[in-house]
């Protein structure tokens, strides 16, 4: 969990220190790998150099409510921006949706099963005696996902106390790819780049709520430059990274 650590560490440098220099864009962690790339891309070009922290959307929805300095808020789950718009704290038509995502069962490389999704599915046996990984389900978009498919298909009951829940969706790939749980359930774009899980199995999106990416300037630190990088987010570079990366786009 060091990765983990490290991440909400660096997220309390920019809230504490430095975020009043320059733009800082608050983002999903599943999004750190594309959303990095986008960010070189726009400073190749000549834009002005954003600041970027990432974290479950959840914490970094409450670090924005707690008067954190962010110019431009992307979550991995329409609630969480919903819950900074009854605030007050999103400025006003600047809500677009961004990008989606779809929602995979994991298991270690080496493990070949071939796992059927279907309703009342054995997932207790399957996990034989360990822990199914995802993320918290209280504040992790990835978690609450999980917990709506596993909803549909009729057995969160039977293996919710089996669950290990993660702080985010990254941690939750981490618990697999090391073998310390034998399945998870993730973000494919999280799976993707992990080299040590295979994708089992993906849910069907009837499963549970459409996976949308909002993104949003945060009214206190709207500013031309937020704006600048708002616009470059849609724009068809970046699109095409964002789609190298997994992400489907609005």
């Amino acid at each position: 969990m060091k990765r983990s650590f490290y991440i909400f560490a660096a997220v309390f440098v920019v809230v504490g220190t430095q975020a009043h220099a320059q733009t800082t864009i608050f983002a999903a962690l599943s999004t750190t790998s594309a959303v990095d790339e986008v960010l070189e891309l726009y400073r190749q070009q000549g834009g002005e150099p954003i600041r970027a922290s990432y974290a479950s959307s959840g914490a970094l929805a409450r670090q924005i409510e707690s008067g954190a300095p962010a110019g431009l808020y992307l979550s991995a789950n329409p609630d969480w921006m919903d819950h900074l718009e009854q605030q007050g704290l999103v400025a006003e038509g600047t809500r677009q949706d961004l990008l989606s995502n779809s929602l995979v069962l994991i298991a270690p490389v080496q493990d070949r099963r071939s796992l059927d999704l279907r309703h009342g599915m054995p997932l207790a046996r399957w996990l034989n005696d360990g822990r199914l990984s995802m993320g918290d389900p209280a504040h992790v978009p990835g978690g609450n996902y999980a917990r709506q498919a596993l909803e549909h298909f009729g057995v969160w009951d039977d293996v919710q106390a089996q669950t290990a829940r993660a702080e985010n969706v990254r941690a939750a790939v981490l618990l697999v790819a090391r073998a310390e749980a034998p399945l998870g359930i993730v973000f494919a774009t999280d799976a993707a780049i992990e080299p040590q899980v295979r994708v089992v199995a993906t849910f069907p999106p009837s499963s549970h709520d459409a996976i949308v990416y909002p993104a949003a300037i945060i009214g206190e630190h709207d500013s031309e430059s937020v704006r600048a990088f708002l616009a470059f987010l849609q724009t068809a570079e970046a699109r095409q990274v964002f789609e190298r990366y997994g992400f489907g786009v609005q």
